[in-house]
């Protein structure tokens, strides 16, 4: 009998979902059934869900075994209250590999003091004072140790960086310190070089870094965020970049997407503002995923990436 999947993400995406989810339902040896609309929406085993998408309202599907989030974050989607089926957010190597690379790379830029090198090009031969300090020399502050996190924070070990992470529990992660709790907070923001947020939105962790967890990081600290935009407090990010706390800001995600074009941060010389580019979802890997969370579920395994409501994430 065939598995009903709705596929309900943006419409422009749906041509290259539809070739990349069938070969992976191929792959699964999977009879799927795909389509962007059924004439009765009780005959849906599945939804692929992006809330950039046509409906979000799950109340009319009764049958749906899972809702499968195209995105990481599910902050949009976690709290709506037609949703009463299991969900599970987008966990696959692409969106992973491009976090990774994204902030290594800015990680990296900073380290190297690379923005100082590119706008200095002046004839001036500086030898003596931009030589960087070696990668063990540098500690890396890593905040939310999810899979993205845990991740990056492997990568930057790897690179030799001195890295610790922080979670809101206690996590062991082989060659990384890491923290948890108000304490262990207060420790990596405070001894961090680099601090790169990671965290997934929540209550708990909108603002989490604001006016007071600023005043306590350490003096020209550089800040990426590639987790939500919320995590920040942007007026005391800017207050503390101008006062020279903070000696600047890598800022993927905003509260406001797309961040209006009149933003401080577009002309703020010390921000550099990218559009939302870190970790995106890319079909032909998380076709992979999505197939192989429907193929555990159709055999009675435990659904891979499940959200906790209660978590938020």
């Amino acid at each position: 009998m065939a598995i009903n999947v709705l596929f309900s993400g943006n419409k422009n995406s749906w041509p290259k979902y539809r070739d990349c989810l069938n070969s992976a339902f191929k792959s699964k040896k999977l009879k799927v059934v795909l389509k962007q609309e059924f004439d009765d929406p009780s005959l849906v085993d599945y939804i692929i869900y992006a809330p950039s998408g046509p409906f979000n309202d799950f109340s009319i599907f009764p049958n749906v075994k899972a809702v499968l989030s195209l995105w990481a974050g599910v902050e949009s989607i976690v709290s709506n209250s037609t949703l009463t089926q299991p969900l599970c957010r987008m966990v696959d190597e692409g969106l992973t590999n491009g976090m990774v690379e994204y902030i290594v790379g800015h990680t990296l830029r900073y380290h190297l003091g690379l923005d100082q090198q590119i706008s200095q090009q002046d004839g001036i031969w500086r030898h003596d004072t931009m030589i960087p300090v070696l990668a063990n020399e540098r500690n890396i502050g890593v905040i939310g140790l999810g899979s993205l996190g845990m991740a990056c924070a492997q990568q930057l070990s790897q690179l030799n960086f001195n890295v610790k992470g922080w979670s809101r529990r206690k996590k062991k992660i082989k060659n990384i310190c890491c923290l948890s709790g108000q304490e262990g907070f207060n420790q990596i923001i405070s001894t961090s070089d680099i601090l790169v947020l990671l965290l997934p939105l929540t209550n708990a962790t909108k603002n989490i870094i604001n006016g007071k967890a600023l005043s306590k990081v350490k003096q020209g600290v550089n800040i990426i965020n590639a987790g939500r935009g919320a995590l920040i407090d942007d007026i005391a990010l800017i207050s503390a970049i101008d006062r020279g706390q903070v000696a600047g800001a890598t800022l993927d995600v905003f509260k406001s997407e797309p961040l209006p074009s009149n933003h401080i941060f577009w002309k703020h010389e010390k921000i550099t503002v990218t559009p939302h580019i870190a970790a995106e979802t890319r079909p032909e890997t998380s076709s992979i995923s999505i197939a192989v969370n429907i193929f555990r579920c159709e055999n009675n395994l435990k659904l891979l990436n499940l959200v906790d409501r209660v978590q938020g994430y």
